[in-house]
């Protein structure tokens, strides 16, 4: 990880619908409905929910409104520590930026959203981001675009959900976010290996950051371990379906 980098980008609560109040009437192009993409977007979500493809991709998600909140402590904590964020909401929380902006020099990339997975056809795994007002991509940021980035030497952080799982393809061992964040150049990714509840990721999240952007920061394997034993210590979410799905792959100290 950069540790002498002193920026972090926190990337989340994206907008899936042209009618979210956020937009306040203003008429937004919708991707892959109006333009004929996101077709793996479309694939992704079915396989998830199970309607066929029949309803809008964008009816099919929920607001992850406890993304914003995580993504405003996060910045919190940064900044007290002498930090420089960088937060990425609504429409700026979009694929045009995360592929067209230079994301290699933050020390942390975190990204708050939904992660889907199609077991069907791996390829089509990826993060939604903003699914209106994209000029060139369809705000599904696929394993096969992933791959394209250039990440630096950053901690990535997917605070979604089944980000961590991939299909075992023969000859190609698992595809997955984890694979292709790595391979643009990310040396540690942090992963949740089933679906979670906005709520308890962003307690968990904020505690993680406590420790890894604190005065006297610990490394990321020593502050997820401790956030952990701290929602294990808590009442609310102590059972190891809230905590227990984040992983650190790759470089552990």
């Amino acid at each position: 990880m950069r540790e002498g980098s002193k920026k972090i980008l926190l990337i989340a609560d994206p907008i899936f619908r042209a009618d979210d109040p956020r937009l306040g009437g203003m008429v937004v192009q919708t991707s892959g409905e109006a333009r004929g993409l996101g077709l793996g977007l479309a694939s992704a979500v079915s396989d998830v929910a199970g309607t066929g493809g029949q309803t809008p991709v964008g009816a099919q998600l929920a607001r992850l409104a406890g993304t914003r909140v995580e993504a405003e402590e996060i910045a919190k904590i940064s900044r007290a520590g002498g930090g420089q964020p960088d937060v990425w909401t609504d429409l700026t929380a979009s694929e045009d930026n995360v592929r067209g902006r230079d994301v290699s020099n933050y020390r942390v990339v975190h990204i708050a959203t939904h992660g889907l997975l199609d077991a069907e056809r791996p390829q089509f795994t990826g993060v939604v981001l903003s699914l209106v007002g994209n000029k060139t991509g369809d705000g599904f940021l696929r394993t096969d675009e992933i791959f394209n980035l250039k990440m630096g030497n950053s901690l990535v952080m997917l605070s979604a959900c089944e980000t961590g799982l991939g299909k075992e393809k023969r000859g190609e061992g698992v595809i997955g976010l984890t694979r292709a964040f790595m391979y643009a150049g990310a040396p540690t990714v942090g992963v949740s290996l089933w679906s979670v509840a906005d709520k308890s990721t962003a307690e968990l999240m904020t505690n993680f950051y406590r420790r890894l952007l604190g005065t006297s920061p610990s490394p990321p394997s020593v502050a997820l371990r401790d956030a952990q034993l701290a929602m294990i210590g808590g009442k609310k979410y102590s059972a190891p379906f809230y905590w227990a799905p984040f992983v650190l792959v790759g470089e552990w100290k």
